[in-house]
């Protein structure tokens, strides 16, 4: 059974909808990136919707960095701190978006979607 991003087929109530067509291609899901620490950088490319591409990050350990001020630095990831979203990824050190990473200038939160974008943002975070 192919991944899919579609509507439920149950409605709110249990009933079921009853669809007209059948699956396309353009609403199959992809795997999650999982981006990983690593000294290496390693990227992904997809073809989407309309010929275009998407680059998905696999492995990198280089975040840019935004202070308040607005300047932007890229510096190195030591190690994965924390995961709002799910705790079990930061001993596997995957990075995702709102996970806290160590770095060299202090602990920062990222800010975009690692696997989505194919590079990593964040701002530094006060504790």
């Amino acid at each position: 059974m192919a991944r899919q991003q579609h509507r439920s087929k149950r409605k709110v109530s249990g009933g079921r909808y009853h669809y007209v067509r059948t699956k396309k291609k353009s609403e199959l899901a992809g795997y999650a990136a999982n981006t990983k620490l690593d000294e290496t950088r390693k990227v992904k490319t997809q073809r989407i919707l309309g010929g275009h591409q998407k680059q998905s990050l696999l492995l990198a350990n280089e975040v840019n960095v935004a202070d308040k001020k607005g300047k932007t630095v890229t510096t190195t990831i030591v190690n994965v701190v924390e995961n709002p979203a799910n705790p079990n990824l930061v001993r596997r050190n995957i990075m995702t978006k709102g996970a806290v990473v160590e770095t060299k200038l202090g602990k920062v939160r990222i800010t975009n979607r690692p696997g989505q974008e194919g590079s990593i943002n964040g701002v530094l975070v006060k504790y």
